[in-house]
């Protein structure tokens, strides 16, 4: 470490001696989670959004399609590019990646939203979600999982990394994490506005929690880094 720079311990004194209004308790309403929110609903899900859904169409080794929407998802890097969705529970869409280490990111818009939403249900693994849901479905390129053929844009995948999270307590969480790496995009070309992605055009949705709240990527604003 170079001399000139400041311990460990100088940065802790530094944060505890700064000025700093105390804490009124009237102002907020904290909680541990572990403990509960006593509130009538439980705010995280409502307070880290809105969150981009991912449409997750996978295959599994037999060839059954399985299409899921999950919205603990986004985009974690553009060099490589890098996507990831987050399972509560090994679900199919899990044990499908596992089996073939593939999967499709579908962009889902307004217009798509009802048969999205038929796309959460709980069915038996051999079960097409998107017939159940009159989806029309197209060939990927590079993969082997279906596309949405109306979503505006599809993110072939190949998986990285598929993890399942341990808690604090060193206790294994049914939770599993999916890391991708993008191999190939597709994008309408009515979105595509002089080389631009019109996001206000497609109408992205995404989620804002409690038991259905959404929101729509409508309004867009411009702010440059100083």
């Amino acid at each position: 470490m170079n001399s000139s720079e400041p311990t460990h311990e100088e940065l802790a004194f530094d944060v505890l001696s700064r000025p700093c209004k105390l804490s009124d308790m009237s102002e907020f309403h904290s909680y541990e989670p572990r403990i509960g929110h006593r509130l009538a609903h439980d705010p995280l899900k409502a307070i880290v959004a809105p969150r981009p859904i991912g449409w997750i169409s996978t295959v599994d080794g037999s060839g059954n399609v399985n299409l899921a929407p999950y919205s603990f998802f986004n985009m974690i890097s553009s060099t490589p590019p890098l996507v990831m969705f987050s399972s509560e529970g090994r679900k199919d869409s899990v044990a499908n990646i596992e089996e073939t280490g593939e999967f499709c990111c579908n962009l889902v818009t307004h217009e798509l939203a009802s048969q999205m939403n038929r796309t959460g249900q709980e069915l038996a693994r051999h079960i097409d979600e998107m017939e159940v849901a009159g989806i029309e479905p197209v060939h990927s390129d590079l993969i082997k999982p279906l596309r949405v053929l109306k979503a505006p844009a599809s993110l072939e995948c190949r998986a990285i990394e598929i993890n399942q999270l341990v808690g604090l307590g060193e206790e294994l969480l049914e939770v599993y994490v999916v890391i991708g790496q993008i191999v190939k995009v597709h994008i309408r070309t009515e979105f595509l506005n002089e080389g631009i992605f019109d996001l206000a055009a497609v109408n992205t949705i995404a989620r804002a929690g409690y038991r259905g709240d959404y929101v729509v990527a409508r309004e867009i604003f411009e702010m440059l880094p100083e």
